[in-house]
């Protein structure tokens, strides 16, 4: 068939700023002027190439070890949600989305809701949420009583008027709570994204992407829906996404683009496509993905194809795209995203201050009713007795004061206000102003870890080599050692000399060396043995296009990397700081640029000498294995190593003897540091001749493959590594957390972390953060898929007494599923518990099992998308708003910018606020009860007649204005300063 002409338009270059038009945006759709726009691969592929990407073996999918990983989960079946309405199908949809316009209106719109109510159910709702409540039943029915004349006393206003103020309040709280929410929800569901279309591509707001749309998503934008990713800037079809806004885990996920469609020259191409696109019904499970992409005409070669879909060709809606650019097809939009599954719905919450008044004015309302009893009683129960009954009830319905309600939610909204404007808590937001007191019940506190107690940014803090240790501050003794070794072995000053083959990558052996050969020996393995791309800023002015050209050239922006782990980047991050810089990886090789044979002042504005390795093998890091190697050959020397680095609990029993590993990997672990122990191993040609033999034998196994491969690299690779050095980096903690978390332990708050990183990953931030204390012992549960593993596990933990367990999601599940009970009693008890490898859904269901068990009020707090529902669960929510967005902060009762801040939000105002709403309700009532016995003496010194002592507005005017100092004074009422009560939280 002829291939029609389509106006070019490219990815990349252009991407509109939030708000900004440029001129050129009209209305909700704008179109784009097509030189802005350009996407286009950067090299060209051909199909070796393709399927060299796509192998198991390279480089590049190491680097996607997680997707192999089991996932804690909660697994859904994959049946329909609705099998009668628009959502909740599996889905076949047209790939060209000019045969899909008439179809997009089945499915869910893609915005995002957090508003309780609508217009229709917003009255019924809140009117339903105040009459469950005995106390305000009460009050409806004394009201409506008033509408008998044989039951009316004094006047209706008197009745009718205290219990309409209160709805009216209630009312006009709950409306302005929800427009506030309906207002943010507006702002995200604004946001502006490219949407491809035959004309070019066109500007549109993230609620009017529908199913079946190609859209354009730019480097560090959030995606907006689920998709199918088509095609990336990459010329291998690969991209990075950060998936911590919905599964908590800090590292970097590959994700693949589908062969056929990335291939094409252009993203415009994509319409010359027919074709239909395969989803499996929507679920929650964010692990998990069946689906198939059918290509029936278009391509170059005019074959049709079809192609299998998994979860690495998807992008799941509020995770980030963080490499390049990339285009992806909508799958699933609104409530059918994974994201929007994870996520409960916003219930209303109810403070335990009401609950327990509630169940006051129920034993009040049976002392009402035995004094109205006994006064009929005494009378000898004449004529119309009940009449006079319920003449009595009323007389007497002061005891329970309906103002007692109009001053509680007065006060409550005082204590709101002043939160909001603590100068000590700035950025503070409101967004539940009926239960600040609960912020002074709390008992236990459910955190996230990634973005709430730290800064998800890591940093290398030591590197010790056995006789030396460096850090930061001493980081230019390493790049000496770096220049006096390059320096010696080459025997040349010019730099330009170290650009020839010489014996630069020459003398690594087991043999004595001195520091400057041990220095460069780690710094060398440290920039090899990882999954780390690099990525430079601007484009290297070099003429030629010769590799050394391309590679060696500085530049005067920084590098950036990308990765699967933050720990990569941040040791990547210091041997370029040291002055070995990761130039470039491809596939096959890697190249390191050594600016540390330049002088300061040229570093970054010359050209640096060049090391090339080609890639020969990668062995990724799993959780099982906790170790990641790779196998190198020099291009100068011809040496090739195998290089391997991972945790100390498996290095030690592969690499050589020595006398100071254990010792110092605990001396980091105390610190909070999460070490990595790094060893080399040099192969000859025969030795790696024979492993490869072994691997090629292992890989073309059909029954236990996997386990063959781990068995051929532990035969002929790891054993008797040298030992040259260990690592300790630093998931940098929020400021304040620690002191934050020690004041919540001394105030009586239990801390849990729940998170969805690795084990330990979150057992060094808890003993970085003081979760754990100084020589508190850490107990692990881990891989448990029985209940007599769990069984076994418990009764280990209920002996140990004091101390921190740390339990992954998998052995979580199955505690929770046979041994609910157990489990909570033995865990509520300790004084930290940490929750790895956790679900949105698990943190949710960990929050209500909590509830449950205790009795005791909850708090959460988060600030990503992933903690959305755990907020929504507990009790109390706090969000933190975030640099990933501000899923959590809308949708939480209570909104601050740092963790830190949670100590004065409960030590003070809600200390302040219970005190003061208990000060004030004991008043209300004492108030009612002494008016209630003057009226129950009057009656009966004048014969037991149902009169009234005090009339009309003479009453009204005693509940108000007569006593309205001491409700201030309680309102206002502070026993200590807020100094005393940080420095005493036990108070």
């Amino acid at each position: 068939m002829s291939k029609r002409r389509l106006p070019t338009a490219r990815m990349g270059d252009y991407m509109p700023a939030p708000g900004r038009s440029d001129g050129r945006f009209v209305g909700d759709e704008e179109e784009i002027p097509m030189h802005r726009l350009s996407i286009n691969s950067r090299r060209s592929i051909d199909s070796a190439g393709m399927s060299s990407t796509f192998s198991i073996d390279t480089p590049l999918m190491a680097a996607a070890s997680d997707m192999d990983e089991p996932h804690s989960r909660i697994t859904m079946p994959h049946t329909h949600l609705d099998p009668g309405g628009k959502r909740g199908k599996a889905r076949t949809e047209p790939l060209n989305p000019q045969d899909n316009a008439f179809k997009k209106s089945r499915y869910p719109a893609n915005v995002v809701s957090n508003n309780k109510y609508n217009i229709i159910t917003f009255l019924p709702l809140v009117l339903f949420e105040q009459f469950k409540f005995f106390f305000n039943m009460y009050f409806l029915l004394v009201a409506l009583s008033q509408f008998v004349p044989q039951l009316r006393i004094g006047y209706l206003f008197t009745y009718v008027g205290p219990l309409v103020f209160v709805l009216a309040v209630t009312m006009a709280k709950e409306w302005h709570d929800d427009y506030a929410r309906r207002k943010r929800d507006g702002e995200a569901n604004s946001q502006r994204y490219l949407r491809l279309t035959v004309d070019g591509p066109m500007a549109v707001s993230s609620s009017k992407i529908r199913v079946g749309d190609l859209v354009l998503i730019e480097k560090n934008q959030r995606v907006p829906a689920d998709m199918v990713l088509l095609r990336t800037t990459e010329s291998s079809g690969a991209c990075f996404v950060r998936t911590d806004q919905l599964d908590g885990e800090t590292d970097w996920k590959l994700r693949i683009a589908v062969p056929p469609t990335q291939k094409l020259d252009d993203s415009l191409d994509l319409f010359l496509l027919h074709g239909s696109v395969y989803a499996d019904a929507p679920h929650k499970d964010i692990y998990d993905f069946v689906g198939n992409l059918v290509i029936d005409s278009g391509l170059p070669d005019a074959q049709a194809v079809t192609v299998p879909l998994g979860v690495e060709n998807t992008m799941w809606a509020n995770t980030t795209l963080a490499s390049g650019s990339a285009v992806g097809y909508v799958v699933y939009t609104g409530r059918d995203t994974r994201a929007a599954m994870n996520t409960g719905h916003a219930k209303t919450k109810v403070g335990i201050l009401d609950t327990e008044v509630n169940r006051l004015s129920k034993i009040l309302f049976v002392v009402t009713l035995g004094l109205s009893l006994a006064m009929v009683a005494l009378d000898g129960f004449k004529a119309v007795w009940y009449i006079t009954l319920f003449r009595f009830l009323i007389l007497f319905s002061s005891i329970i004061p309906i103002s007692l309600r109009v001053n509680l939610d007065m006060g409550k909204s005082f204590y709101s206000m002043m939160i909001e404007r603590d100068r000590e808590i700035p950025g503070a937001v409101v967004r539940n102003s009926m239960i600040p007191e609960e912020l002074g019940r709390i008992e236990y506190c459910l955190t996230d870890k990634t973005g709430t107690l730290t800064c998800n940014e890591m940093e290398l803090k030591r590197v010790h080599m056995g006789v030396m240790a460096y850090t930061l501050e001493t980081s230019d003794e390493v790049t000496r050692h770096l220049r006096a070794n390059l320096k010696d072995r080459v025997g040349a000053e010019d730099p330009e000399e170290t650009r020839q083959p010489s014996a630069l990558a020459k003398g690594h052996g087991k043999a004595r060396r001195d520091m400057p050969q041990r220095v460069f020996d780690m710094v060398e393995s440290l920039a090899l043995c990882h999954n780390v791309t690099p990525a430079e800023e601007s484009a290297p002015a070099a003429d030629s296009g010769t590799h050394d050209d391309r590679a060696g050239v500085a530049v005067s922006k920084p590098m950036s990397y990308q990765a699967s782990s933050p720990d990569e980047v941040a040791i990547v991050k210091w041997t370029e700081h040291v002055g070995v810089v990761l130039a470039e990886r491809t596939l096959s090789t890697i190249t390191l640029r050594l600016d540390a044979l330049l002088p300061e002042e040229q570093r970054g504005h010359g050209t640096a000498p060049l090391l090339t390795y080609d890639i020969l093998q990668v062995f990724p890091f799993t959780s099982e294995s906790k170790r990641m190697g790779i196998v190198v050959q020099s291009r100068l020397s011809g040496d090739m190593y195998f290089i391997q680095k991972g945790a100390d609990a498996v290095m030690t029993r592969i690499v050589e003897y020595n006398d100071w590993l254990d010792e110092e990997c605990g001396n980091m672990a105390r610190d909070g540091l999460r070490t990595l122990v790094v060893g080399r191993k040099r192969l000859s040609r025969q030795a790696y001749a024979r492993f490869e033999q072994a691997y090629s034998q292992a890989r073309a196994s059909v029954v236990g493959r996997a386990e063959a491969m781990r068995q051929a690299v532990a035969d002929h690779l790891e054993s008797d590594l040298e030992l040259l050095g260990l690592t300790g980096v630093e998931d940098r903690l929020q400021d304040h957390v620690r002191t934050t978390l020690e004041l919540l332990g001394n105030a009586g708050v239990r801390v849990w972390m729940l998170t969805g990183d690795k084990v330990e990953t979150a057992t060094c931030v808890a003993v970085s953060a003081r979760l754990v204390r100084r020589g508190q012992l850490v107990h692990v549960i881990s891989g448990l898929r029985s209940a007599s593993e769990v069984s076994a596990a418990l009764e280990t933990l209920r002996t140990l007494g004091d101390c921190c367990v740390v339990i992954d999601g998998d052995s979580l599940q199955v505690a929770l599923d046979f041994y609910r009970d157990e489990f909570v009693r033995i865990a509520a008890a300790l004084p930290a518990v940490v929750c790895c490898r956790c679900s949105p859904t698990q943190k949710a269901d960990v929050v209500r099992v909590l509830q449950q068990h205790t009795g005791k009020r909850v708090l959460a707090v988060g600030d990503g998308g992933n903690d959305v529902s755990m907020i929504q669960a507990a009790d109390v929510g706090v969000g933190l708003v975030g640099l990933e967005g501000r899923q959590a902060s809308l949708a939480a009762d209570f909104s601050v910018d740092q963790f830190s801040y949670l100590a004065r939000l409960l030590l003070w105002h809600g200390r302040n606020s219970y005190k003061r709403s208990a000060k004030l309700a004991q008043f209300v009532i004492h108030r009612g009860l002494i008016i209630s016995i003057m009226q129950v003496v009057f009656s009966a010194l004048f014969y037991f007649a149902p009169i009234a002592l005090f009339q009309g507005m003479l009453l009204v005017g005693y509940t108000t204005v007569y006593t309205m100092a001491p409700v201030f004074s309680l309102v206002l009422d502070r026993d200590v300063s807020d100094e005393i009560a940080m420095l005493y939280p036990e108070l």
